[in-house]
């Protein structure tokens, strides 16, 4: 049994598939810092200095603190109960950026895929077998030698 799960958790498509996770969690993290850190606050301060992190709506008002919080922190820490819309559009955002990252990889593997797999162009000229010249594939004779070709 032990050698089994050796040669099963050392096969390619289980280390590929180990490798991808995790270079997907680290793009996921990149992803998310490039919303929130880079593209949200310009978008943010084109719509009024807002910050589409502390976009909430309160439910019911914290017990320790009453409304109205400063920030959706300030909410969290008095014990309300929030819906968290603001977070919610920058994981769209995120999900998005990188469905469409995800969307061009894959376009550009199967790109690579159909230049491999495309046939080769037919070929326009042989050889005569007789003198050894390049000819035209259709030729009946050769100019060369004057030899007929028997056709293929």
């Amino acid at each position: 049994m032990l050698k089994e799960f050796k040669e099963f958790a050392v096969k390619g498509n289980v280390v590929d598939m180990a490798v991808g996770i995790i270079i997907g969690a680290a793009f996921g993290a990149i992803i998310k810092s490039l919303v929130a850190d880079v593209l949200m606050p310009p978008i943010g301060m084109l719509l009024g200095d807002v910050d589409f992190a502390n976009l909430y709506v309160v439910l019911k008002q914290g017990a320790a603190v009453a409304a109205p919080y400063a920030s959706l922190a300030d909410a969290q820490a008095a014990g309300a109960v929030t819906i968290n819309y603001g977070v919610f559009i920058n994981n769209i955002i995120s999900f998005l950026i990188v469905a469409f990252a995800v969307f061009m990889l894959i376009r550009n593997i199967n790109k690579m895929k159909r230049e491999e797999e495309a046939p080769a162009a037919e070929p326009t000229t042989k050889d005569c077998p007789h003198c050894f010249s390049t000819i035209s594939i259709k030729a009946l004779r050769c100019p060369n030698c004057t030899s007929e070709i028997a056709k293929a």
